[in-house]
């Protein structure tokens, strides 16, 4: 009966006025490999708890767009756990065809050191037993040159 209680309480905390919705940052972008019509990047994400209590992640769904084009859409099923006041990063692959925007691209890649702006749209699935979405809307940017060199 206790461990009941015990594990109640601790779900409760979800349901509560006293829950802030985490922070999910995109941390870097990597290219593992690009061809004609694919391309594959590794995602990385910074997720903060601002809790009292440790935060169940159990997947993601998201869209990530690079000025105003799709670079990658999908899902993660990664189980991970960010603890109280805390952290954590996960990474997610991304596979997409840029072909149709490689003029954009190719335009964006010619001055590595001004920003590109990117958008983030994801829906964290939290909890255990009881799933709570948590919607997540980011917009930032990102300077190309930082990373190219990471690519070669």
């Amino acid at each position: 009966m206790f461990v009941l209680v015990t594990f109640l309480t601790g779900c409760s905390t979800w349901f509560s006025r006293d829950f802030h919705e985490p922070e999910i940052q995109l941390t870097n972008i990597e290219l593992v490999y690009a061809r004609l019509l694919e391309q594959e990047f590794l995602l990385e994400f910074r997720i903060d708890n601002p809790n009292e209590h440790s935060l169940p992640v159990r997947g993601m769904t998201y869209n990530l767009d690079i000025n105003g084009f799709s670079l990658g859409r999908g899902q993660s099923n990664q189980w991970l756990t960010v603890p109280a006041n805390g952290s954590a990063r996960f990474e997610l692959r991304a596979h997409t065809n840029l072909w149709r925007h490689l003029k954009n691209l190719v335009a964006l890649l010619k001055n590595p050191d001004q920003p590109i702006r990117y958008s983030l749209d994801a829906e964290l699935k939290t909890g255990l037993m009881f799933n709570k979405k948590v919607p997540v809307r980011r917009q930032g940017s990102f300077t190309p040159g930082e990373y190219l060199h990471n690519s070669y």
